[in-house]
């Protein structure tokens, strides 16, 4: 797993740079440190808790093909090794295997896996780095966590009385353990509607039920688009209000699927319910609708409460930042957080936290524990 013995488990590491998980954006962190003439291991150092390569694709579901991924950009340096035999492979098999050998080729050396419990303030100016490896004393930190390991449950009445199955995305074990079954889909993001899509050709009966009247996206969405969408995320993130999802300022995509599935009535929405009865879902009008699985596609929140001790976080939830770099600690960057959560913009904000970091190292060396 790494070159470590257990005589330095139990005591502090230096290292001049910690990047804390190794999905896109934390590998395009590692590259550029790479690349700026920074050694791993020896200057910097890549943490993830996940068993194997692959960042949070390695979890995805297995009717999730690469060939229904919309918008994924290789790392940099290295092109996405696929052809038309992969469209139909699980896109867990086939990112996984091209983010094995991307860490090969640059020789990263990630250490996984490996859980970060704590960031907090070090010694002498740095930051010491908590993990079920052992702890780091770091100039700077690269956070790369992503959101796959928060999914957001909401909360109401009557929820714990539900005496069907409940799953979250992050759980969806595909559309084949619903058939036969009456399921209510919860969710308006690109999520929710794979998954009712799915689900429609086997199960008994299927209810959408969103927040907000889904918005669905007609033409095309190009670069203006995209910098249009970005510009209000990062403001927000600005603001120090936490990121929203990527539908909620794109909309959803009006592709051939999604026109054939609103003309079969799969996705009729419905107005969220009031609460949950042990055989299904109630609004406060009167209406009911009976089920046996309640599948929660309402997306995931920042996995950011290792850097609790910091207290980088707003009054208003978020933290703010300015491109990568926390407001409230210059030593911290979050790359794939908010503007920079697709994967060309984790690319971007790996190269951008790197220059920072770089100017930062270029200064007196803080003094190690």
């Amino acid at each position: 797993m790494n070159d470590f013995g257990v005589r330095d488990r139990v005591r502090v590491r230096d290292i001049d740079v910690v990047v804390v998980g190794a999905g896109q954006a934390g590998l395009s962190g590692a590259y550029h440190l790479r690349r700026s003439g920074l050694e791993p291991d020896r200057d910097f150092v890549v943490l993830d808790h996940a068993p194997r390569p692959g960042g949070a694709w390695q979890f995805r579901w297995p009717s999730l093909t690469y060939g229904k991924v919309h918008g994924m950009h290789a790392l940099p340096g290295m092109e996405l090794i696929t052809g038309p035999a992969d469209d139909g492979r699980p896109s867990s098999e086939v990112i996984g295997g091209y983010f094995t050998a991307y860490e090969r080729r640059f020789g990263l050396r990630v250490h996984r896996p490996v859980d970060v419990t704590a960031v907090r303030e070090g010694v002498g100016g740095r930051l010491l780095v908590e993990t079920s490896e052992g702890n780091w004393s770091a100039r700077a930190l690269i956070n790369a966590t992503g959101t796959w390991d928060r999914p957001f449950w909401p909360r109401y009445p009557g929820q714990e009385t539900f005496l069907g199955r409940q799953l979250h995305t992050a759980n969806y074990p595909g559309p084949e353990e619903f058939t036969g079954l009456r399921v209510i889909v919860v969710g308006g993001g690109a999520s929710g509607t794979q998954h009712l899509m799915e689900i429609a050709k086997v199960a008994a009966d299927t209810t959408w039920v969103t927040r907000r009247p889904p918005v669905f996206r007609e033409g095309p969405f190009g670069e203006e688009q995209g910098r249009a969408a970005v510009a209000l995320v990062e403001e927000r993130v600005r603001q120090g209000l936490p990121p929203q999802s990527v539908v909620s300022v794109t909309g959803l995509p009006l592709n051939e699927a999604i026109i054939r599935a609103r003309e079969e009535g799969v996705l009729d929405r419905l107005p969220m319910f009031d609460r949950l009865t042990p055989t299904g879902v109630a609004w406060d009008d009167g209406r009911t609708v009976e089920a046996d699985v309640i599948l929660w596609a309402t997306g995931f929140r920042a996995a950011v409460d290792h850097l609790a001790p910091l207290r980088l976080r707003e009054p208003g939830g978020g933290i703010r930042v300015e491109e990568t770099r926390a407001v409230r600690d210059e030593r911290v960057h979050l790359v794939g957080y908010g503007p920079s959560a697709s994967t060309i913009g984790a690319n971007r904000a790996g190269r951008a936290a790197v220059r920072d970091i770089k100017r930062l190292l270029e200064r007196e060396p803080a003094p190690a524990v």
